[in-house]
């Protein structure tokens, strides 16, 4: 019996040692992750926030020497962003139902699903290239709606897993008794699938949203820039990634003040969308 005890014992302080040590590799790695986050969030603090102006607001990029701000540039960013998302939600909305609702003996299910992972990890340039050839090459110029189309692809399959996983989470028998009663299936996927799960497709979107925002590769290759106020998206198009990097590379002092501004600027206004996506992902739960 007391050998019992023993290598119980033992057992025990050889679990809790294990234990304590998983649990400090976790704390550490933590705290390291965060270590980065704040010095990021502290530096672009520290250099922006006292560029950060009404001016920034009001005024377009001006040019070397004078006064300006970003106004241009975040009217265009919000304009390819909103054309991006309306582009790339209908479709990754529409495909991610399919994969849920209507293809789950379907031999092209897995195949769509492949081509999805594929354009989930592929790299943002990549797609920007793509755009360019397709669309930029044949028109002969840069476009916003090239910037949209480069946007609306990386968003798309991030609309779509999230769309589909958040319509798996609706249990069948809400959708076998919406049947038994005579609904027919479109209208049970619309008016009580959809209806379930609306809090979670709309953090997908949201989701899409915060992680192309700030995308910078592919509107070199599409909507480039435009040193002037413009909303039309057959032309080129300012917008804020595009306009940091410019300044930022830049020789001239003034446009490296405006690039920390912005960058401060698309970094909250990203942190704030995530933090919205976590909100609703915490109500969904």
């Amino acid at each position: 019996m007391s050998k019992l005890k023993n290598i119980d014992a033992g057992l025990y302080r050889k679990r809790r040692i294990i234990n304590l040590s998983i649990l400090a590799a976790s704390i550490l790695t933590t705290l390291f992750g965060l270590f980065w986050l704040v010095w990021l969030l502290a530096t672009l603090f520290m250099h922006g926030f006292k560029y950060l102006d009404l001016s920034v607001f009001t005024q377009p990029t001006p040019p070397p020497g004078e006064s300006g701000g970003l106004a241009n540039a975040i009217v265009g960013s919000v304009l390819i962003t909103f054309m991006g998302v309306a582009l790339g939600a209908p479709v990754g909305v529409l495909a991610g139902t399919f994969l849920s609702e209507y293809a789950i003996r379907s031999k092209i299910a897995p195949v769509i699903r492949f081509v999805n992972d594929v354009l989930l990890s592929a790299p943002s340039i990549i797609l920007g290239v793509f755009i360019y050839e397709i669309v930029v090459v044949p028109s002969g110029h840069f476009s916003g709606w090239a910037g949209a189309l480069a946007l609306a692809l990386i968003a798309l399959p991030i609309i779509v897993r999230t769309t589909e996983d958040m319509l798996k989470l609706v249990p069948n028998t809400v959708r076998e008794a919406a049947c038994a009663l005579g609904a027919p299936r479109w209208k049970v996927t619309v008016s009580i699938v959809y209806r379930a799960a609306r809090a979670g497709i709309f953090t997908g979107i949201l989701l899409a949203v915060a992680r192309i925002s700030g995308e910078t590769a592919p509107l070199l290759f599409t909507a480039l820039n435009n040193q002037f106020w413009s909303t039309s998206l057959n032309q080129p198009v300012a917008n804020l990634p595009v306009v940091i990097f410019q300044f930022a590379m830049s020789p001239y002092e003034d446009w490296q003040n405006l690039a920390w501004a912005g960058a401060l600027l698309i970094t909250i206004s990203v942190l704030v969308l995530n933090i919205v996506v976590r909100t609703f992902l915490q109500a969904k739960r």
